[in-house]
Formats: C-alpha cells, structure tokens, sequence
C-alpha cells in the first residue's frame, strides 16, 4: 500500500461542513475586520497588505497541501510541507516589511497585528481540528 494512502490529512475530506468552514475562520475574521479598521481610523494601506498576503499564503497551502497529498513519495510530501511553510512565512513577513518601508510605520503595524490575529486564529484552529479529526475519524 502506498504510503499516501496510509496517511491522514488533519484537512480530511469526509470531515463535517462545520469543520470546514471552521478551517477557513482565519480568512473570513480577515475580511470581517475591514469594516473594524476603517471605522477605528486604522491605516487602509497596511490592513489591504495584511489581509491581501494572508489570503495569498492560505491559497498557497492549501494548493500546496493537495499536491503533496497526491505524491505518494515520502520525500517530495515533505519537501512541499516544509518548503512550503518556510515560504509562505516569508512572503507574508516580506509583505509587512515592505508595508512598514514603503507607507508609514502604522501601515506596517497594522499588517503585523492582522497576520498574527489571523495566525492564532488559524493555528488554534488547525491543533483543535487536528485532535477531533484524529478522535473522531482515527
């Protein structure tokens, strides 16, 4: 048997709609601040490069998770986990720098704040999903 095939994705696909959409909670908190930021008179520019590089890194892994779930070599399902987290952590950390360089230093703090907002939510998430995943569909 392949060892894909042995494997269990934390994302598994007969996993409840709710759990679905509870995946995805980060990206929708993401969007639902805009109205948040605007009103409490925070900089657009870096709430735009916040959730615009958040939103690119999720679809990046999630693009990337299939495609490693596909492989059935060990070393290239590795390799597009790792490298890929390495990755997006970068271009997400690439984007409120530049943010920070290019607008004001508010603009900067404004992405940083969101992304780690959306990051808590997001790996909260995956380690609570991950244990009922593992109870329930074990």
């Amino acid at each position: 048997m392949p060892v894909a095939a042995t494997m269990r994705s934390p994302h598994a696909s007969h996993a409840s709609p709710q759990a679905g959409l509870l995946r995805y909670l980060d990206v929708v908190l993401v969007v639902a601040a805009l109205p948040l930021v605007a009103f409490a008179g925070l900089p657009l520019l870096g709430y735009a490069v916040g959730a615009g590089a958040w939103i690119l890194q999720r679809i990046a892994g999630a693009v990337l998770e299939r495609r490693a779930a596909r492989s059935e070599d060990m070393r290239v399902q590795v390799g597009l986990n790792f490298g890929g987290t390495l990755a997006r952590a970068w271009m997400v950390g690439g984007a409120i720098i530049a943010v920070g360089l290019a607008g004001e230093r508010e603009d900067g703090l404004t992405a940083a704040v969101l992304v780690l907002v959306a990051f808590t939510v997001y790996f909260a998430l995956t380690l609570v999903l991950h244990t009922l995943g593992r109870r329930f569909f074990g």
